[in-house]
């Protein structure tokens, strides 16, 4: 990759990275391209040369943030971390895109663009659930998980709390706090309680 196309990708993931965290804080309807163009510090000429419509940079937003925070977490699995180490960090991601995200975008996504819908189903069946079961099978040999516990057992485990996730009435009044809280409980509940060394 020459300079230019080095310089090209870069600009595509700073509007990215703006749309996105715009789209999360003020919903997709409520944000311009004027504004986009304004937080990445580029023309809304260069958006829609890089992207040509606001529908698909909605899209490209979404998978730039999926295939970064993927990266992010594969990354930890990479360094000389525990297992406690690795959930603290993604349960605890302080990072500010995760903590704008909020359920209505999400659900926007989900209502509004059906192929987009898919491309999350896809992601969570070939990227996220291999990734999460490389963490579990790590707590297993370090024994924090219990190993009689089948990956058959934690896949329903985790279909649970998605299939939770879809539902509006389960969740639209909880605060970012008690989302946040549900995370913890997700990985903590697979081994009992959490440990007293992790705050």
């Amino acid at each position: 990759m020459n300079g230019f196309e080095r310089r090209r990708q870069r600009k595509k993931k700073d509007i990215c990275k703006a749309a996105f965290e715009l789209f999360c804080a003020h919903g997709v309807q409520k944000t311009c391209i004027a504004q986009i163009a304004k937080k990445a510090n580029v023309s809304q000429v260069t958006i829609y040369n890089y992207f040509g419509s606001k529908e698909n940079l909605v899209k490209e937003s979404i998978k730039d943030f999926l295939e970064e925070k993927y990266r992010q977490y594969e990354g930890l699995l990479e360094e000389e971390l525990t297992f406690l180490e690795i959930i603290e960090k993604i349960v605890f991601d302080k990072s500010e895109s995760v903590r704008m995200m909020n359920y209505e975008f999400i659900q926007t996504i989900l209502l509004e663009y059906q192929d987009m819908k898919q491309f999350i189903d896809d992601y969570y069946k070939n990227k996220a659930i291999p990734l999460m079961i490389r963490i579990i099978d790590k707590g297993r040999r370090e024994g924090y998980i219990n190993k009689d516990i089948s990956n058959e057992a934690f896949l329903f485990y985790i279909t649970i709390f998605k299939e939770a996730i879809k539902q509006h009435e389960l969740i639209s009044s909880l605060s970012k706090s008690a989302m946040q809280e549900i995370a913890s409980l997700f990985f903590y509940g697979l081994m009992g309680e959490k440990p007293p060394n992790l705050s």
